[in-house]
């Protein structure tokens, strides 16, 4: 196409031969144009924005376009209308997120939904074929007003990504894409995409008939001309024909109700019932499916009235705002600038050392893996080569594309191609002396302006730096683990760390879909600081005569992923009682390991590693509580029969211990925001979203009544439940977590 007749190159107008309109004002958005084959073109470009959203303005500009189009199309001088996008990797990235967080009031968000369905179905009953060309993101309402388009194409890129994340924020989609969606594809495959809000890729897309075609990247707008202009002059695309067995389940109401059955048995058992969402989506794909779009339609928008003005809506906003700020903060002061990573190196081949590497190479990066020894170097490569194979089998990533991934990576027991590293991650064993000794001997093999990054998870990032020559370039890196699945990365500036060191580490964090949080140097940094008293609560919970299994429901019921007496196992109870023997030693007597816990120091017992901890284990899978743990921790339990804590108790007790200690990071300022405490320990630990966040939390509860209840716990139980002094000032000011540490 001219550039004459290129809709993102220029002011859209309607070109001639037809009448000529007066081109709309210059910062309207969208536009529309006529080219000189009767196409429209609808593009949508925000100037104020990387990624188009739908905001009030959009939508009625886009109402004011559809009532355009429908009268080129009654003067015949219109034949398609083509959805475009201007931006160079996205199609459109939704609706606008913070106008939906100021709807408290379910006849509000009623009403919102249907402004938005009438907008759409306007789009709908245009008289002429429309169709949505998708390149790049396209989510929530992007995907809605695809919906409603009589036809899609997408591009091959790796960037294009189809999807309805609506349940991810407590609400669901409600401009018709709960409605339009399984009609379009069949119910079977639009409950994945419904329920989990994860995308799906081009291809996928084409194959459950969400688009009609697929086409390449490059080139695609005049690809996409033609496509359309096919389609003008009476072609029709090749549908996708659903097998018979799913058209049974899809098409009959049994079928229909049992696919709907068996979603809610398995969302009720992933959530716990603590996220309405997913559950009340279900709700309206049963009355919906079997009623009319219209009614449909608005079964649709009352169930997201009442879902938007919500808590659980509003606390999933929350976390989405924490994770947007963190995307598009530096981590460093405003105007220093990351150092590009194209080459990294890791220093140790174990199982951290091997992930790190690979989730390096996943994203392009050409990586130098080092041990002491061939053994080992071999090891962290074929460990990285399964996480490779592992992401191919689920889909993630074609086999091609891995083997050319794992390419990316080299390993030696030299320090062969380090002069080349842009950063260097040290992972070797968790040893102050042998991490001292590996960075200040590959200082000596890297250009002076590289950034070393120590993994530690517990070792003073200040005490490391003193053996090195450019302290200023190094700084924390703290990954979790599995490095591949767990999101958040520690940043930890030392007292001597520079602002390019620090932004390096934080923009490479995001740049490998992690999100990172910047951390001051001290015993157990954020994460593992709050996690210990956490811990530590159940061992004591158990000495006051709770059993097991009766700790770890009610941890999951107040909605963390697994009980903290699983999650010692998990993480191996020799290195918990490392761990917590190292905060003893930082903290004193607040943080005392709980008899329990001390009683298995002299037993075998690891956990899940060798089988053999709080729970039985066979083939690494859990097999129930092992009964003979109380023999074990005899001495350390109370004596004959006791009545323990209750649920009500046990919950109290598990998460003021996370509350209180998360204020002393504050205070102490290993963090500056009570965001950065939320983002964390969610991101960190699986802390309950729906919550908002551990210090969200604390402040829907008041910290009136935090402190409070810290008190009459360390009156009744103990003084580690002495409310820390910032508490105790906040309830005297009558002030919350966020607005004493916001912005």
């Amino acid at each position: 196409m001219s550039q004459k007749g290129d809709p993102t190159r220029r002011t859209p107008t309607v070109d001639e031969p037809h009448a000529r309109r007066p081109p709309p004002p210059t910062h309207a958005h969208p536009t529309l144009q006529v080219d000189e084959h009767g196409i429209g073109w609808l593009v949508l470009d925000d100037p104020e924005r990387r990624m188009n959203v739908f905001t009030e303005t959009v939508m009625r500009r886009l109402a004011e376009l559809v009532e355009e189009t429908d009268r080129l199309v009654a003067a015949r001088q219109i034949r398609a209308l083509v959805v475009w996008s201007a931006k160079p990797d996205s199609f459109v990235a939704g609706a606008d997120v913070d106008a939906i967080a100021l709807i408290d009031k379910a006849a509000e968000g009623e009403k919102a939904s249907r402004l938005g369905q009438a907008v759409f179905h306007q789009v709908e009953k245009i008289d002429i074929p429309t169709v949505a060309a998708i390149h790049g993101v396209c989510l929530g309402g992007g995907t809605e007003l695809a919906l409603a388009c009589r036809y899609r194409v997408a591009s091959d890129s790796p960037r294009t990504r189809i999807g309805l994340p609506e349940v991810q924020l407590g609400i669901l989609p409600a401009w018709g894409g709960t409605t339009r969606l399984p009609r379009l594809v069949g119910l079977q495959a639009a409950l994945p995409i419904l329920l989990t809000g994860e995308p799906v890729d081009a291809s996928k897309a084409r194959r459950i008939g969400l688009v009609d075609e697929v086409l390449p990247a490059h080139g695609f707008q005049g690809r996409v001309r033609d496509w359309t202009l096919a389609i003008a002059d009476g072609g029709a695309p090749r549908r996708m024909k659903r097998p018979l067995l799913t058209r049974l389940v899809d098409d009959t109401a049994p079928g229909r109700a049992l696919a709907l059955s068996t979603a809610r048995k398995s969302v009720t058992l992933k959530t716990g019932g603590h996220y309405p969402a997913p559950l009340r989506l279900l709700d309206v794909l049963k009355e919906g499916l079997s009623a009319s779009v219209d009614r449909s339609l608005r079964i649709e928008a009352a169930a997201a009235g009442e879902l938007i003005s919500g808590d659980i809506s509003k606390n999933l906003i929350h976390v989405f705002h924490l994770r947007e700020r963190a995307k598009k903060e530096t981590g460093a002061a405003l105007g220093v600038k990351a150092r590009p990573v194209e080459h990294a190196a890791v220093l140790g081949a174990g199982v951290m050392g091997g992930g790190i590497a690979q989730i390096l190479a996943y994203k392009g990066i050409r990586v130098r893996m080092k041990d002491v020894k061939h053994e080992a170097v071999a090891s962290g490569l074929q460990h990285a080569r399964g996480l490779f194979a592992d992401a191919v089998e689920r889909r993630k990533m074609k086999r091609r594309e891995a083997d050319q991934r794992m390419e990316l990576i080299a390993g030696d027991v030299e320090y062969h191609g380090f002069a080349d590293a842009d950063l260097v991650i040290e992972a070797v064993v968790e040893k102050m002396e042998v991490k001292r000794s590996v960075l200040k001997e590959v200082e000596g093999h890297v250009k002076p302006d590289c950034v070393l990054a120590t993994n530690t998870s517990s070792l003073s990032v200040d005490e490391m730096a003193k053996a090195l020559a450019r302290p200023e370039m190094f700084c924390g890196m703290h990954f979790f683990n599995p490095v591949h699945r767990m999101p958040l990365v520690e940043v930890v500036r030392g007292a001597r760390s520079s602002d390019e060191a620090v932004a390096t580490v934080y923009r490479l964090a995001i740049d490998l879909g992690k999100v990172p949080v910047v951390v001051a140097d001290g015993p157990g940094f954020v994460v593992n600081r709050i996690l210990g008293p956490y811990l530590n609560e159940a061992g004591w919970l158990l000495a006051d005569g709770a059993r097991v299994e009766e700790i770890d429901d009610a941890a999951r019921e107040f909605g963390m992923p697994m009980g903290p007496i699983r999650l010692l196992d998990e993480i191996g109870l020799d290195i918990a009682r490392h761990a917590a023997s190292s905060l003893h030693a930082a903290f004193g007597q607040r943080m005392l390991p709980s008899p329990p816990l001390q009683a298995l120091a002299g037993t075998d017992r690891l956990g899940k590693k060798n089988g053999k901890g709080f729970y039985k284990y066979e083939d690494g899978k859990e097999k129930g509580v092992d009964g003979t743990i109380y023999q074990v921790l005899a001495t350390s339990l109370p004596k004959g029969a006791r009545e323990g804590p209750d649920d009500d108790e046990i919950r109290k007790r598990l998460a003021l211990a996370m509350v209180n200690e998360a204020a002393r990071t504050l205070s102490d300022r290993v963090v500056r925001r009570a965001g950065d405490v939320d983002l964390a320990m969610i991101m960190g630990t699986g802390f309950p979203p729906f919550r908002g966040g551990l210090l969200k939390f604390a402040d829907d509860l008041g910290t009136d009544s935090v402190a409070a209840s810290l008190q009459e716990l360390a009156d009744r139980v103990g003084p580690r439940f002495e409310p820390a002094p910032i508490v105790v000032e906040l309830a005297a000011k009558e002030k919350s977590f966020y607005e004493a540490f916001g912005e």
